[in-house]
């Protein structure tokens, strides 16, 4: 998206990553910005897949073989639980942001989220959200302070 130069007052900036997401509103004028945390969403743990599922993967009979599936089997990939915790974690992301623009609707929306997860994110937005994204940023700013949060996406 578009260079950020200014950031409307009310404007509801996201900084989400896989297992947080920050919901600030800029407190400030439009020139002036100051970002308020309203709110704190943490995904539940989310441990890599090898922690969270020992099956292996499954095999399939190969259709390509001569006696319709009684040579080679073919392996199968594994599911990658981690990311579907993550993915799940996006979803209840965009609900959540869905229910907030139902109850008080959202006039301005930046969100900064890592590449995959914005994407992931993107997915489940809410289409009436659509038309009030200003800007987008692939940077993973949840660790950092309020203060570097706004710094970040008017630098980038």
């Amino acid at each position: 998206m578009t260079r950020l130069d200014r950031l409307p007052p009310q404007a509801l900036v996201i900084a989400c990553d896989a297992r947080k997401a920050l919901f600030l509103t800029n407190a400030g004028t439009a020139f002036a910005p100051s970002l308020e945390t309203r709110e704190v969403l943490e995904a539940d743990d989310n441990p890599p897949t090898r922690e969270q599922g020992t099956d292996r993967p499954g095999r399939m009979p190969d259709h390509t073989a001569a006696g319709g599936g009684t040579g080679p089997r073919s392996a199968m990939e594994a599911t990658d639980l981690h990311a579907l915790a993550e993915d799940r974690f996006a979803a209840a992301v965009a609900a959540r942001l869905a229910e907030r623009h139902r109850r008080e609707p959202v006039g301005a929306l930046v969100i900064a989220a890592p590449s995959r997860f914005l994407g992931e994110l993107r997915r489940h937005l809410d289409p009436a959200l659509l038309p009030v994204v200003l800007a987008e940023f692939p940077k993973d700013l949840t660790k950092h302070p309020v203060p570097e949060i706004l710094e970040a996406i008017f630098r980038h």
